[in-house]
C-alpha cells in the first residue's frame, strides 16, 4: 500500500477520485475559510499554505496523476521501496506564494466584500452545490471575464496593459549623426510576496538611427506597471521632431528658406545656405526668383533610413520680401524699366 505522507484530499475535505470541479469548489471553501485576512486563528496562515499547496498538486494533471499512484514520495522523486517508475523522473516542491494563487483564482478581485458579512465571517446562505456560484464577481459562472477556465487548474490567464506610449524628441542634428538617448522611466513591480508592489525607476537606453523619420517606434517589451494579475504592458517611445530655429524637415529633406529682396529677386542674387553639419553653400542664380521658387541642392539633407550613407536634398526656397514703400521717382522708373505684360 502506497504511504501518501501529505494528505491533499483531506486538506481540502474531498475524497479522491474528486473531479475537476470538486477540487476547485474545494479549494474555493477552504481558502476563503482560512484566509488569513478573514481567519485570525492560530495556525490559520499556513492552514492557508497547506491548501494552497495541495489545489497546486490536485489541480495539475500529471502531479495529481503521480501523487494518486505514488503520494508525496512520488512527487518528491522516487517511488515507495526506491524504484524508478513514473515517479522516479519528477521532483516537485511547493514554492508558490499562497496569496498570489489566491488573486488569480480570483481573478485579482477581492471576494470578501461579496462573501462574507459584517462580522467577517461567511454567512450561511453561502454555501452552495454549483462550485461556480457568482457572488457579484461577474463573468460566466461567476468568474471573471478573464477567467480560462480551461487554463491550468483554472488559473487566471492573465491579460496584456495596452502599450505606454511616450513622445522622444530628437533635433535635426541627432537625427543627422545618430545618437543615444536615456529614458527614466517610473514603474510599479511585484514584491517578492508576489501581492504587494514597488516603485522603481529604471533608465531605457535608445539608439536613435542616423535618419529616423518621425513616427518611428521603439518598443520595450513588458517595462510597464506590473500586479498580480496582469502582464505588463510595452513601453513605447514615438520620434518626435523638435522645431529648428533653421529648418523645416519633409521627410529626408530639409528646408532652408532664404529670405531675399525684391531687387535681388528681379536682378540675381548669391544665398549663403547653412548646411546640418556646418557648411556653408553658395548658391547663386540670375534668373528672376519668383516667390516659392524652391531651389535642390542634392545630397545635403537628412540620411536614408534605409541607406544611411545616402542623403536626401537640401531644399532652399525663396521667400522675396517686397519693400513697404517706394519713392515717386523709383516707381516711376521701374515703369520704364518693366514691361507692360
Amino acid at each position: 500500500m502506497v504511504k501518501m505522507g501529505k494528505e491533499y484530499y483531506s486538506v481540502l475535505g474531498i475524497k479522491k477520485g474528486a473531479s475537476d470541479e470538486e477540487i476547485k469548489k474545494a479549494y474555493r471553501k477552504q481558502a476563503l475559510k482560512y484566509h488569513p485576512d478573514k481567519n485570525k486563528s492560530p495556525g490559520a496562515e499556513e492552514k492557508f499554505k497547506e491548501i494552497a499547496e495541495a489545489y497546486d498538486v490536485l489541480s495539475d494533471p500529471k502531479k495529481k496523476d503521480i501523487y494518486d499512484r505514488f503520494g508525496e514520495e512520488g512527487l518528491k522523486g522516487g517511488t515507495p521501496g526506491g524504484g524508478g517508475g513514473a515517479g522516479g523522473n519528477f521532483s516537485y516542491t511547493f514554492q508558490g506564494d499562497p496569496h498570489a494563487m489566491f488573486a488569480e483564482f480570483f481573478g485579482g478581485r477581492s471576494p470578501f466584500e461579496h462573501m462574507f458579512g459584517h462580522n467577517g465571517g461567511m454567512d450561511e446562505n453561502m454555501e452552495t452545490d454549483n462550485p461556480f456560484a457568482s457572488f457579484g464577481m461577474g463573468g460566466m459562472g461567476g468568474f471573471p471575464r478573464s477567467f480560462n477556465t480551461q487554463g491550468h487548474g483554472g488559473r487566471l490567464e492573465k491579460k496584456k496593459d495596452p502599450p505606454v506610449t511616450h513622445d522622444l524628441r530628437v533635433s535635426l542634428e541627432e537625427v543627422f549623426t545618430g545618437c543615444t538617448k536615456k529614458m527614466k522611466i517610473s514603474r510599479k513591480r511585484l514584491n517578492p510576496d508576489g501581492r504587494t508592489t514597488r516603485s522603481e525607476d529604471k533608465i531605457l537606453t535608445v539608439e536613435v538611427k542616423k535618419g529616423w523619420k518621425e513616427g518611428t517606434k521603439i518598443t520595450f517589451p513588458k517595462e510597464g506597471d506590473e500586479t498580480p494579475t496582469n502582464i505588463p504592458a510595452d513601453v513605447v517611445f514615438v520620434v518626435k521632431d523638435k522645431p529648428h530655429p533653421v529648418y523645416k524637415r519633409d521627410g529626408s529633406e530639409i528646408i532652408y528658406p532664404a529670405k531675399i529682396t525684391l531687387k535681388e529677386a528681379l536682378c540675381g542674387c548669391t544665398v549663403n545656405v547653412p548646411t546640418l553639419d556646418g557648411r556653408t553653400v553658395n548658391l547663386t542664380t540670375q534668373d528672376i526668383i519668383r516667390p516659392g521658387m524652391k531651389r535642390h541642392i542634392t545630397g545635403e539633407g537628412l540620411p536614408l533610413p534605409k541607406s544611411p550613407d545616402r542623403r536626401g536634398d537640401l531644399i532652399v526656397e525663396y521667400e522675396v520680401k517686397f519693400p513697404e514703400r517706394l519713392s515717386q521717382s523709383a516707381k516711376d522708373t521701374i515703369a520704364n524699366v518693366l514691361p507692360d505684360s
